[in-house]
């Protein structure tokens, strides 16, 4: 692949990227040197660069494009809701019918019990909606001291300010004098990077029993819910031990706290079930969704609540929350025609039935590269763990994650890397055929990255 800028219009959009524009999560410093890629289009599982690059997006946009790129009946609904209804608002008792139909979709796939929707614009606001809500549900129970949310290390629930709070990603906490009082936070179930002499099993049940021991140094009394992705993803792919989230069920089964399944990235068919709890069989008091309600066409998030807690809200008075944006009527348009191409082309069940299964069976067989420690996954994510020393799970000096990053970029391929762990996403509609290539480049990048670190 063409690394180098031979396209004018690449150095005219580079520098006005230089000039006016601040990206997310970037080191401005280090972009400016470089240059900004510019993607230009996208098909199916295939993104455009300016260049002319032809790039298989192993990663779904970021972790949402679940049914692919063109859809063109998602630009339709987007339209035909943008000629009859562009915005209103959820505000000032109103509501619109996209809002309300999303609604009852979205109830159709839910967990059982989970019948009720409050929409956000993403899923960081969902996050922030959840602790609110938690809050103000105890507080209608006449337990207002119960504010405590406990979350993992090294868990991601957006970028917000309450999002960034309930995550445990400690570099994220040292900017902005972070996390919020009344956030704590237990170790995570990563077995490989911190498993130790442990066995997986013996490891999923001690990291579930931190969640107890975490709720009685709080006391009870003051915590108000558990926060966890059923598989992290932004955390590397960390997939738990099997022992992990049935010792969560019988710790929770325990307390008078609140579950929270953060589904941002899980939900939407991504396990080969339509929410990751389904998936690991939780039963979860609110979900936090977004990426691919949408496929990432338009943004949108949300929060479903289980009944229970919606018969207490609705005995509380005004929720002093929401959004201008809450259910914007174009996004809810979009994403009830996204569940329908989901549901009615059975891309879940294929997921689980074929695509899945033959994703992951090809991906184990990366282990056999000698930088991989570790390959893992479920449905339609996975990781692989680069180490130096496949016995001891050493690391190399330094790192290697981003240079096989680089080499995925100028080879075809974008595939993440979250320190030394490289993860995909592709999406959901992906074919045995775009497998078989994802896997190809994927083992040529790791050759030249061991090529590069041992030259």
């Amino acid at each position: 692949m063409n690394s180098q800028v031979t396209n004018p219009k690449t150095l005219e959009w580079q520098a006005l990227g230089r000039d006016h524009h601040l990206p997310p999560f970037t080191d401005y410093k280090a972009l400016n040197a470089k240059g900004a890629r510019i993607i230009t289009k996208a098909e199916g599982v295939y993104i455009w660069d300016s260049e002319g690059n032809k790039i298989l997006d192993g990663m779904a946009g970021l972790w949402c494009v679940n049914v692919g790129y063109g859809r063109e009946e998602l630009v339709q609904a987007a339209t035909r809701q943008m000629r009859e209804l562009p915005f209103y608002n959820l505000f000032f008792q109103t509501a619109h019918p996209p809002a309300v139909e999303l609604s009852k979709a979205i109830a159709e796939i839910a967990p059982e019990g989970m019948n009720h929707v409050f929409f956000t614009g993403s899923g960081s606001e969902a996050n922030d909606t959840v602790l609110r809500m938690v809050r103000h549900y105890w507080a209608i129970k006449g337990q207002p001291q119960k504010k405590v949310i406990i979350g993992r290390w090294n868990g991601y629930h957006g970028s917000t300010v309450a999002g960034v709070s309930l995550g445990g990603m400690k570099a994220l906490h040292e900017q902005g004098d972070l996390p919020i009082p009344g956030i704590e936070h237990i170790a995570q179930p990563y077995w490989f990077g911190e498993g130790g002499d442990m066995a997986p099993a013996e490891f999923g049940v001690w990291a579930a029993e931190q969640l107890e021991k975490k709720i009685l140094e709080v006391g009870e009394d003051k915590v108000a819910a558990f926060i966890a992705e059923p598989i992290q993803g932004a955390g590397g792919v960390i997939v738990p031990p099997e022992t992990y989230w049935p010792k969560i069920r019988e710790v929770l089964a325990k307390y008078d706290i609140l579950f929270i399944a953060d589904e941002v990235i899980c939900g939407f068919g991504r396990t080969g079930e339509w929410f990751g709890s389904q998936y690991y069989g939780n039963a979860p008091d609110l979900m936090p969704i977004a990426k691919g309600l949408t496929s990432g066409y338009t943004p949108m998030g949300g929060v479903i609540v289980r009944d229970e807690i919606v018969h207490t809200l609705n005995e509380g008075g005004e929720f002093y929350h929401g959004f201008t944006y809450s259910g914007h009527p174009v996004a809810a348009a979009v994403a009830l025609e996204n569940i329908r191409i989901l549901r009615e082309e059975k891309i879940v069940e294929k997921v689980k039935a074929e695509t899945a299964p033959y994703l992951q069976q090809r991906w184990q067989e990366l282990a056999d590269h000698p930088l991989v420690g570790e390959a893992r996954g479920v449905g339609m994510v996975a990781a692989l763990e680069l180490v130096k020393n496949k016995q001891t799970r050493e690391r190399f000096a330094g790192g290697v994650g981003m240079l096989c990053r680089e080499h995925c970029f100028r080879n075809g391929l974008i595939m993440r890397a979250v320190g030394d762990t490289m993860i995909i996403s592709p999406p959901l509609v992906i074919s045995k055929d775009e497998v078989d290539e994802l896997v190809t480049k994927a083992r040529k990048c790791l050759d030249l990255t061991l090529a590069e670190v041992k030259g």
